[in-house]
């Protein structure tokens, strides 16, 4: 038969359950009672196991009414949620795709974001209610994504973080406040610095941020050119490069004899003597006085 738009409001699509009137892929003649998201006998069903295609040749124009929305969702109440839902053999909804405008709570802000949902886990303590996972926000020119109670894992690939040269590319830790507000303590980030070749610019920089927000500075930074490395600079000239007054080695150590295993440039102290390995096995030191 053929189905009108209004119809294809809800559909069962390979096992997926558009709720509100909506496709079953039960058969008509038996009753099934569908646990969160129900039955209440208006559904359109086609018969188990057969599939409903819908394609299309039309692009997305908006002035011509949405041509390319095969299936289209709406809510008509400010609280309505419409979704996609996965339901068990049992009918049991364990997983959604939902998207609306405001919570169900009227104190809370407004969501207005899609957000996939799961089940929480069946022996805790809010076993087997549908949980947001992730949501997606609309209605801003910058989208906020956010995950909830999640571990995000990269297996065998790559986590990038990308953007065009001569802007920032960070990766942020954060505390979280109220209505999901964020401000920043620390950030990992490529900066800023120009790539004029010789494989210079975008170094990579530790930045820390104050209570406020704002950030402080960057309190360690690598350059991408020569591997240099700067506590306090954004510019180191050597290897290692600190920018204040102060180096403390915590712990003293006394060197049992002048052959004494060691690497060139490794450094010691005890109360009588500051003690520098200058070749291999080789320690010198220099006597201490007070003044």
């Amino acid at each position: 038969m053929k189905l009108s738009k209004a119809m294809m409001a809800a559909v069962m699509l390979g096992g997926i359950c558009l709720l509100g009137t909506g496709f079953s892929n039960q058969e008509s003649d038996k009753a099934v009672t569908l646990g969160q998201s129900g039955q209440n006998g208006s559904e359109i069903r086609i018969p188990h196991n057969e599939r409903l295609l819908l394609s299309t040749d039309e692009r997305w124009i908006a002035k011509e009414g949405h041509q390319s929305d095969l299936i289209r969702l709406q809510w008509t109440a400010d609280r309505a949620k419409p979704a996609i839902a996965w339901a068990d053999e049992n009918g049991i909804d364990k997983t959604a795709i939902i998207s609306h405008d405001k919570a169900n709570n009227p104190e809370q802000h407004d969501h207005k974001h899609m957000s996939f949902e799961t089940t929480m886990s069946p022996t805790g303590p809010y076993a087997n209610q549908l949980f947001t996972r992730l949501e997606i926000p609309y209605d801003t020119d910058v989208s906020e994504i956010r995950t909830h109670s999640s571990n995000f894992n990269v297996m065998n690939g790559i986590l990038r973080v990308a953007g065009e040269t001569g802007s920032n590319r960070d990766l942020q830790f954060s505390v979280a406040g109220n209505d999901n507000e964020t401000t920043p303590r620390w950030a990992v980030r490529a900066d800023a610095s120009q790539e004029a070749g010789d494989n210079a610019g975008s170094d990579l920089q530790f930045v820390r941020y104050g209570d406020d927000g704002e950030a402080f500075d960057a309190a360690l930074t690598l350059q991408r050119s020569s591997g240099n490395i700067g506590i306090g600079t954004d510019s180191p000239d050597t290897k290692l490069d600190v920018n204040g007054d102060k180096i403390r080695i915590r712990e003293k150590y006394t060197p049992a004899s002048s052959s004494e295993p060691c690497s060139q440039g490794q450094m010691a102290w005890d109360e009588q003597y500051v003690y520098v390995c200058v070749a291999k096995d080789s320690w010198k030191r220099t006597e201490l006085s007070s003044w």
